[in-house]
């Protein structure tokens, strides 16, 4: 049809749904008047109760436009090799100056009025339904020779470099290295104090064994008795006295 003699242009040319089994996919036409007329207009296809078209009959407005709405209900299965022969077909006519939507009826698209009636036909594709983002993103990040990737508490990443990495790392093990030299040394402090402690038992022990032997051969006055008594629990008293100041001094951090 002459491009001079259209009353409607129609965008876009074919109905393109996103095909999903058991889903309602939907997609939208544009009528475009851009003529001084009324033009009147209706939608018919070959597969009615396929489709549902809203609306389906109405009115354009000179230098104006309307959008149309056509759902697919859902589809049990797939048409074979992704073909759909289903057609639709946009009628327009004039009509008269004053005309509202309410007023576009069968008769107005009759042949038989004489009235010139404008046609066009679509066709129905099925394309494939939009595919999620991939993880672009992500793989870009893994790919990063560079650079080192960490995740705070709330969720953000922060790419850090391998430098800093490496500074942190070996602060921590000198670090390390020092408390476990720290460690080491106290160790050997504490065993030093507890040969020490054992060395002065045993010293005491060997003293008060000496000191038994030489009461036992000296004979069994009361009044000497007591007097060596007094002196052994005034020496007991010093060693064992000695011998807590040094634990402490040995044992305290």
């Amino acid at each position: 049809m002459p491009g001079e003699r259209e009353l409607l242009s129609i965008q876009p040319g074919e109905l393109k749904f996103p095909f999903e089994l058991k889903k309602q996919i939907s997609c939208s036409l544009r009528l475009v008047n851009a003529t001084d007329n009324f033009v009147a207009f209706k939608v018919k296809t070959t597969s009615p109760k396929k489709y549902c078209v809203r609306p389906n009959t109405g009115l354009v407005l000179p230098q104006s436009s309307s959008d149309v709405t056509v759902t697919m209900q859902a589809q049990r299965e797939a048409p074979p090799d992704m073909q759909c022969k289903d057609k639709f077909l946009v009628q327009s006519v004039c009509a008269p100056v004053g005309t509202s939507a309410k007023d576009v009826s069968q008769e107005l698209f009759s042949k038989e009025s004489g009235k010139e009636i404008h046609e066009a036909k679509l066709r129905v594709l099925y394309v494939a339904p939009p595919q999620p983002p991939s993880p672009v993103a992500e793989s870009a990040e893994e790919g990063l020779s560079p650079k080192a990737i960490s995740i705070s508490d709330n969720g953000d990443r922060h790419f850090l470099s391998h430098d800093a990495n490496s500074k942190d790392v070996n602060e921590m093990k000198a670090k390390l290295t020092e408390l476990r030299a720290s460690l080491s040394t106290l160790t050997l402090e504490r065993n030093s104090a507890l040969e020490l402690s054992q060395r002065l038992q045993q010293e005491l022990t060997n003293m008060v064994a000496v000191m038994d032997k030489r009461n036992a051969g000296k004979g069994s006055s009361q009044a000497v008795k007591g007097q060596q008594s007094q002196g052994f629990s005034f020496l007991f008293v010093f060693i064992v006295g000695i011998l807590g100041i040094l634990v402490g001094y040995f044992m305290s951090p």
